[in-house]
C-alpha cells in the first residue's frame, strides 16, 4: 500500500537570524488505494453541477457588466415640418437615406456629444409607423397657420398617448411659430401649464423665451424650397462680384419694400444692384428660379433684407451661406413679438446675441450712403469681410448645435 503525505516549507527564526528552510512531512492518518483513478459513481453528477454553477456565475458577471455599462443616450427626431431638415442637415450635420428629396420615407443617424440621434421624415412617417427605440422624442412642427396647427395638434395627441402608455418619458418641440408670435394654441401642452412638453425651441422673437423651458430657435434657410448646404470654393470666395447688392423677392403693397425700390430708382442705384421683384408670394420655386436666386447671392457683395411679415427671413441666412453680407432692416413688425425676460434687443435677438456681422438699418434712406462706401472698398477688404461672414455663420451653427445637444442632455437624462 502507498503512503501519501503533505510537505510544508518552514522558516525557523532564532537569535534574530533566519535559518535555511526545513522540510517537514506530515503523513496522512489513513491509507489510499494504490489506484487513484478508481471509478466514482457520482462523477457525472458532480461535473453537471459544476457546469451549472459556472453558468450561473457567468450569467451573474454578465448581468453586472450590463448594469454598470453606460446607457446609450438616445433621442429620436420626428421631422414633420420643413425646418426639421434645417435642424438635421444644416445644424446637426446629418445625412439622410435616400438622398431623393421626394422620397416618402427618409431617415438618418448620428452622434452629437453624448447623444445618439435618429431622424425620421417624409409623408410615410405617420403616427404608429416610426420605430420607437427610445423614451425621448423631439417633434418638429409648423404652427404658422390654422391648417398647419391642426396637423401639429394631431401629432401632439399621438405623443400624449405614448406618454400615457409609458412608451415615452420626455418630449421637446421645435416649432416654426406664427410670424406675429401668436402661438397660444400650444401653450396648454407645455408642462408648466399642465401639459407634457418639457422643452420648446421656438422660431421668432417670442416673449415666451426664458432660457428655462422655452428657447429661441433660428429660422434658417428655406429647406422647403430645397435650398442647399453651400460649400464655397476659393474662387467663389476671392473673386470680384459684379453687383454691389441684390434683392429678389415679393413686394407687398404699403410695405417698406416699396420704399426700398423707390430709393433704388430715385438714386439710380438699381444699375449697381441686381433687382427682380414680383407682387405675389409663391410657396414653391422652380429649379430655374432657385438657381437665379442663388446666382444673385453669389454675385453680390450685399443682400438687401427688408422686413416681411416678420423681421427675420430666410434671406438673411441664405445670404450668409454665400458670403453676401445681409443688410437688415432692423425694425419690429406688428404682432406679439418683442423682448422677453432674458432678451431685450428685439428684433433678431438671437442673431444679435451671437454677434452677427451684418449691416443694420432703421430706414432704407440710409442705403445710398452704404453703397457709396461699398464702391470705395478694395477687393481685398471685401474678401476679408466675406470670409468673416462665412466663418461667423459656421460658428453660429456650431454654437446652436452645441446648445441644443446640451439642453436635451440636461433635461432628458
Amino acid at each position: 500500500m502507498a503512503i501519501r503525505g503533505r510537505r510544508y516549507e518552514v522558516t525557523v527564526e532564532a537569535d534574530d537570524s533566519t535559518h535555511p528552510l526545513q522540510i517537514v512531512e506530515e503523513q496522512d492518518d489513513f491509507q489510499h488505494p494504490e489506484q487513484d483513478n478508481e471509478w466514482n459513481p457520482w462523477e457525472e453528477d458532480e461535473k453537471m453541477e459544476n457546469a451549472v454553477q459556472h453558468k450561473v456565475q457567468l450569467q451573474g458577471f454578465q448581468k453586472q457588466i450590463l448594469q454598470h455599462r453606460p446607457r446609450q443616450k438616445k433621442v429620436q427626431i420626428w421631422g414633420k415640418a420643413a425646418i426639421g431638415l434645417y435642424l438635421w442637415q444644416h445644424i446637426l450635420g446629418g445625412q439622410l437615406t435616400p438622398n431623393d428629396v421626394t422620397a416618402h420615407w427618409r431617415e438618418g443617424q448620428l452622434k452629437a456629444g453624448n447623444l445618439h440621434f435618429s431622424f425620421y421624415t417624409g409623408p410615410s412617417a405617420v403616427p404608429g409607423n416610426i420605430p420607437l427605440d427610445t423614451e425621448n422624442v423631439v417633434l418638429v412642427l409648423n404652427g404658422r397657420e390654422e391648417g398647419k396647427i391642426k396637423f401639429a395638434t394631431q401629432w401632439l395627441h399621438y405623443v400624449q398617448t405614448l406618454l400615457q402608455t409609458h412608451k415615452l418619458q420626455h418630449v421637446a418641440v421645435v416649432l416654426l411659430g406664427n410670424e406675429q408670435c401668436e402661438n397660444g394654441w400650444i401653450e396648454p401642452y407645455l408642462k408648466k401649464h399642465g401639459g407634457f412638453i418639457d422643452l420648446i425651441f421656438l422660431v421668432y422673437d417670442s416673449p415666451w423665451v426664458n432660457e428655462e423651458d422655452v428657447y429661441q430657435w433660428p429660422l434658417g434657410v428655406a429647406t422647403y424650397r430645397n435650398f442647399p448646404i453651400v460649400d464655397l470654393n476659393n474662387l467663389m470666395l476671392h473673386s470680384s462680384r459684379p453687383y454691389l447688392c441684390n434683392f429678389l423677392g415679393t413686394v407687398y403693397k404699403g410695405s417698406s419694400r416699396e420704399i426700398l425700390l423707390n430709393v433704388l430708382k430715385r438714386e439710380r442705384l438699381n444699375t449697381m444692384c441686381l433687382i427682380s421683384v414680383r407682387e405675389q408670394w409663391l410657396p414653391q420655386e422652380t429649379s430655374e428660379n432657385l438657381k437665379k436666386y442663388q446666382d444673385a447671392l453669389l454675385q453680390s457683395d450685399l443682400t438687401l433684407c427688408p422686413v416681411g411679415i416678420n423681421t427675420e427671413c430666410y434671406r438673411i441666412y441664405e445670404a450668409c451661406s454665400y458670403g453676401s453680407v445681409p443688410v437688415v432692416e432692423d425694425v419690429m413688425t406688428p404682432g406679439q413679438c418683442g423682448n422677453s425676460s432674458v432678451f431685450q434687443n428685439a428684433p433678431l435677438r438671437l442673431l444679435k446675441l451671437m454677434g452677427a456681422p451684418f449691416i443694420f438699418v432703421k430706414d432704407w434712406k440710409e442705403l445710398p450712403a452704404i453703397l457709396e462706401k461699398e464702391k470705395a472698398m478694395s477687393l481685398q477688404e471685401k474678401n476679408h469681410r466675406r470670409r468673416l461672414v462665412i466663418e461667423w455663420f459656421k460658428q453660429f451653427r456650431t454654437q446652436v448645435r452645441q446648445k441644443f445637444v446640451d439642453i436635451l442632455e440636461s433635461h432628458f437624462f
